[in-house]
């Protein structure tokens, strides 16, 4: 155990933890594998894949001149859009391991590492890629409780915290992203997408100010080992806005690393499509993932992508940025995921052979 810590771990504290968050991984574990090979993610992935022969068939479709734009493509601004996006999952990692901070698990259990961090985001992508309803952000709070023993309804708190962050970081860009489009005589973006962030935003402060005004009454009608997790969840929460400047700073670095990923992906391919749409695409194809249809948002991203880019190129040039895109943000994030859900069973692996030594032998 003492190894785990100094590893991934370094800064393990010895706290004893509070009652309020005796919330142990004794639950019911979860598994990843379990829940890709359930009747609804295999239904989701049926339905991802009708939609992307519907969109094969539908409309014609140069493959030609498709394959032609993507053969032409630059290599190294390619190589160059995927290092920048995967300087994503440090961004969100640091901002991650500072809300865990604010809202107080690192008295209770040990902080990840930056690396740590950023390997449980790519995790939590991973398995919204290939899962139904999006559980990534689910799995990496218990796959963090799993490698630490970190209380697992502070750490959701957290979650929904890093949620609340986005949705207004992500208003933000398509507003500044719908005003550069707008300068633009020949391009009309529909506001569709600025009312639905605003909607977004509104709920999401509507819910923190119902949550902070109605926590204890809510505590008293649950059941006592309900509502010590609510109160741990509630706490997680609202601590982690603590150090808010900073935290929103990395989150804003975060969104900007999958902006850069598309503008060079763009770049790769030569074609003229200006930074406003990029910056509206890259927002408002966050938004269309997170519907929970299916895996990623597969086969709802691409028909994003194509249908927005459209405006400002043609069908086959939209649908090779699209392609090419996706390559990075959907299919290598399932590849580099593997090994990221690879080395997590391991490090879970030996904190419980280090919990099944004898004290003497640790």
């Amino acid at each position: 155990m003492m190894y785990l810590r100094r590893s991934v771990f370094p800064y393990a504290p010895r706290t004893k933890r509070p009652a309020i968050d005796q919330n142990p991984l004794e639950r019911q574990p979860f598994s990843l594998r379990r829940k890709v090979l359930s009747a609804p993610t295999l239904v989701s992935f049926a339905v991802a894949v009708l939609l992307l022969l519907f969109l094969a068939t539908r409309f014609s479709i140069d493959v030609g001149a498709t394959w032609d734009n993507i053969s032409r493509s630059n290599p190294l601004l390619l190589v160059l859009a995927v290092a920048v996006h995967y300087t994503t999952f440090f961004f969100r990692g640091a901002r991650w391991r500072l809300m865990l901070q604010n809202a107080g698990v690192a008295e209770q259990a040990p902080l990840p590492s930056q690396f740590t961090a950023a390997r449980l985001m790519l995790l939590g992508w991973f398995a919204s890629s290939i899962t139904w309803f999006r559980l990534g952000d689910a799995y990496r709070a218990y796959a963090y409780a799993e490698e630490s023993g970190a209380p697992l309804a502070r750490t959701m708190g957290t979650i929904l915290g890093e949620r609340v962050m986005d949705i207004i970081v992500i208003f933000v860009l398509l507003l500044a992203g719908f005003l550069l489009v707008y300068m633009d005589p020949d391009i009309h973006l529909s506001g569709v997408f600025l009312k639905v962030g605003l909607a977004l935003v509104v709920a999401a402060l509507l819910g923190l100010v119902a949550m902070q005004v109605f926590w204890k009454r809510i505590g008293h009608i649950l059941p006592a080992a309900i509502r010590n997790r609510y109160e741990a969840f509630h706490q997680g929460t609202m601590r982690s806005f603590r150090a808010f400047p900073l935290v929103m700073l990395l989150g804003f670095l975060g969104w900007m690393s999958e902006v850069g990923r598309l503008y060079f992906v763009v770049q790769a391919t030569g074609l003229d499509v200006g930074i406003g749409l990029v910056v509206f695409v890259t927002v408002a194809n966050a938004i269309l993932s997170a519907v929970p249809l299916t895996p990623g948002g597969l086969g709802i991203v691409e028909t994003g992508i194509i249908g927005l880019l459209a405006l400002a190129a043609s069908k086959e040039d939209a649908i090779s940025i699209a392609l090419l895109d996706r390559s990075i943000s959907y299919v290598s994030i399932i590849i580099m995921g593997i090994g990221a859900f690879a080395y997590h069973r391991r490090a879970v692996g030996r904190r419980e052979r280090r919990g099944k030594e004898p004290a003497g032998a640790r």
